[in-house]
């Protein structure tokens, strides 16, 4: 059965944004997620709060709901200081953190360090680097480490996540090396159902992903089921919040492909996502239900 799960950008103060949390708990939503970025393109001159304070807040105002990045990435983050707050997160939740993880994009996020964006084959080293170096910190109570990019001296990691042996990792990637970076790392693997190619349609692409996927999970032994196919909707032409029978026609058909969870953004005015309110909550309540 195919989950649902949502998207909470944090572009409001917490008082108000702790509202959308909660109510996403109350709606049933499997897991909810938030961007993790100092300011994002789209929506550049808008308030913009950081992820792990969010998440932190987040896990105290919810009980149930799993939540986490979709995604982080190595664009202004380090693996010791960014394990340190996840294993504080998972804490705080008692174990409901997923590690989304990305290579990161183009945008500002890319050079507001004040140095020039990398390379796409300084970003895919750097991405494998981050995320070995990431796992490792995470499973051991010690860690030193001497990369091309990344290093640790004697990281110390106590007491531990409350997730054995660490949180989820959630791995988003196009590309066969980020594929293989998934099965390798990975409990899950994040798509956008986009292509190089505008004009691809989302549901063609995400089938040719998950067979590339499926070969590589194959190749490298791994058990399929221990890898959750997870769909972030919101940067294709689909519109599955329309109308609850859109949706289920929507989720139906990826379900049938074998996407696993399904991720939809929460209604946010004057933003890319807007979307009508009534509607998006009665595809939270009903939508699976009538798969």
């Amino acid at each position: 059965m195919v989950q649902l799960s949502a998207v909470i950008l944090p572009i409001e103060r917490w008082a108000s944004s702790s509202e959308k949390w909660r109510r996403a708990e109350d709606l049933g939503f499997d897991a909810v997620y938030t961007y993790d970025h100092l300011s994002w393109l789209r929506l550049r001159d808008r308030a913009w709060f950081g992820a792990i304070p969010t998440l932190a807040a987040a896990a105290t105002a919810t009980s149930r709901i799993r939540l986490g990045t979709l995604v982080t990435s190595p664009n202004f983050r380090h693996p010791v200081p960014l394990a340190k707050d996840l294993l504080s997160i998972d804490d705080i939740s008692d174990g409901r953190l997923i590690v989304g993880v990305g290579s990161g994009g183009l945008g500002s996020d890319a050079t507001v360090l004040g140095v020039e964006a990398w390379s796409p084959r300084e970003r895919t080293a750097r991405f494998v680097e981050f995320v070995g170096l990431l796992d490792e910190v995470l499973r051991n109570s010690e860690t030193s480490f001497e990369g091309s990019f990344y290093s640790a001296r004697e990281a110390r990691m106590l007491p531990g996540t409350v997730q054995q042996p660490r949180p989820p990792f959630f791995i988003a990637a196009n590309g066969e090396r980020g594929m293989r970076l998934a099965t390798q790392y990975g409990e899950g693997w994040v798509t956008l159902g986009r292509s190089s190619n505008k004009d691809d349609v989302c549901f063609d692409v995400v089938a040719s992903q998950m067979a590339q996927l499926d070969g590589i999970i194959a190749e490298m032994g791994r058990n399929p089921t221990e890898i959750e196919r997870v769909l972030l909707h919101g940067f294709t032409d689909e519109s599955p919040l329309d109308s609850l029978g859109a949706f289920v026609d929507w989720a139906g058909r990826y379900q049938e492909l074998g996407v696993t969870e399904l991720v939809v953004h929460w209604p946010e005015p004057n933003s890319p996502f807007e979307a009508d309110m009534r509607v998006f909550e009665e595809i939270a309540t009903d939508g699976l239900a009538q798969l």
